[in-house]
């Protein structure tokens, strides 16, 4: 393979190289010229590319060490979240979210800031304790929370070294539950946001910028398997169906019952393909006291490009303090576009999203389709030089440095 899980953009470096362990990442940073690491293949640019060789993480997925006394899990980057909460729920732990996707790479998913969602849930990134990387010389280092560098380090999007080993914050197993509410309209959406955001400890709206919003997905802590669940939310009623309308046959988690957080949290089961697939995605993180405005900027140019929107997913993420976050010292409301593989017609849609979106500061998802550049780019992220700064000083020979993290302003040219 390639090109990225979805195949929709196709890897230009001329080596490739999988390793399962340090020694042999070691070995494969030995050698000269250009390198960079390559997880689940997730992103859909080429953000994870190089001219040199690209070193696929996938293999390095030791299982889990749990610390019961630090509440905390020790994981290799390569590990995917669906096997290490599979381990962890068996042991009577769990993590505090996950993203929508169980296929993705520790490694990866928290290098790019990626998240599920909640008002009070952090990103992904917000419960990594510790990182551990080899840098260009492969050396290793290790550089724990409130550290210097740790800040810039946490989310870090490949440009520095290669993560071997995350910690993770844990905590005690817990059930979940997820429901569809349908017939919410726009204007209560708009009206009160706050009233669906809140409606449950993990919320997602799904849209296709139509007259009719669409459906909203709501997932609860469970306490009890016989917990109440309301049967109206803003106007919408509880789907009885258990049926999710995304459309996507029965890769979807269980609708309608409690069941464990791990086959909750997530939309997609781990033991099916994740989403459609031949898809291109976009993400962009605001203020969340500016969601209804950026929703109203962005719905009044939505005629333009909705046919080639396959669903849009709007969430919430809390504010956090990792230097390169999309919720850096803010709360955030998501805007996600989930496209047609139409290349031309995304680049033009975007042209009509991003500077509808550029009033309220949005910050793009590093992980996907986006044409903002380094002057965008440090307009909306306060810290974006200091961490380059950083990057910088920790690959003074530009190793690990390839086109696009110079484009968005990442790292200094070569």
């Amino acid at each position: 393979m390639t090109g990225n899980w979805a195949g929709t953009y196709q890897y230009r470096a001329p080596r490739h190289i999988a390793v399962s362990t340090e020694e042999e990442l070691r070995e494969a940073l030995s050698g000269d010229g250009p390198v960079h690491a390559l997880g689940t293949r997730h992103s859909f640019t080429d953000l994870p590319d190089t001219t040199g060789t690209l070193i696929e993480m996938s293999g390095f997925d030791r299982p889990a060490v749990i610390d019961a006394e630090s509440r905390t899990v020790r994981v290799t980057a390569g590990t995917r979240y669906g096997v290490l909460a599979k381990q962890l729920h068996d042991a009577g732990w769990a993590l505090h979210n996950t993203g929508s996707l169980p296929h993705i790479s520790v490694g990866g998913a928290t290098s790019t800031g990626t998240h599920g969602s909640g008002d009070r849930n952090g990103v992904l990134t917000s419960a990594v304790a510790a990182i551990r990387f080899l840098d260009a010389n492969g050396e290793v280092h290790e550089v724990r929370r409130g550290e210097p560098d740790f800040a810039a380090l946490a989310v870090g999007v490949g440009a520095f070294g290669i993560l071997t080993e995350l910690t993770l914050d844990i905590q005690p197993t817990y059930d979940v539950r997820q429901d569809i509410y349908e017939g919410v309209t726009w204007d209560d959406l708009l009206d009160d946001i706050d009233a669906v955001t809140t409606a449950g400890d993990s919320v997602s709206v799904f849209t296709r910028w139509a007259d009719d919003l669409g459906f909203v997905w709501v997932k609860r802590r469970s306490t009890t398997p016989e917990s109440v669940i309301p049967t109206e939310l803003l106007g919408g009623r509880l789907s009885e169906t258990g049926v999710s309308p995304l459309g996507m046959g029965d890769n979807v988690t269980e609708i309608g019952t409690a069941g464990p957080w791990y086959q909750r949290w997530p939309h997609f089961r781990a033991d099916a393909e994740p989403s459609r697939g031949d898809e291109i995605q976009s993400e962009y993180f605001v203020d969340r006291k500016d969601a209804a405005a950026a929703l109203r900027a962005v719905r009044a140019v939505s005629p333009a490009f909705a046919e080639h929107v396959i669903w849009t997913e709007l969430r919430t993420a809390a504010a956090d303090d990792l230097w390169l976050s999309g919720a850096y010292e803010r709360d955030a409301f998501i805007i996600h576009f989930t496209w047609e593989n139409r290349p031309d017609a995304v680049t033009e849609a975007l042209k009509l999203i991003e500077p509808a979106l550029a009033p309220f500061r949005a910050r793009p998802h590093w992980g996907k389709w986006h044409l903002l550049e380094r002057a965008d780019i440090e307009r909306v992220s306060p810290r974006l030089a200091e961490a380059r700064a950083v990057f910088e000083r920790l690959d003074p020979e530009g190793r690990f440095v390839n086109e696009h993290l110079v484009r968005v302003g990442l790292r200094e040219a070569r």
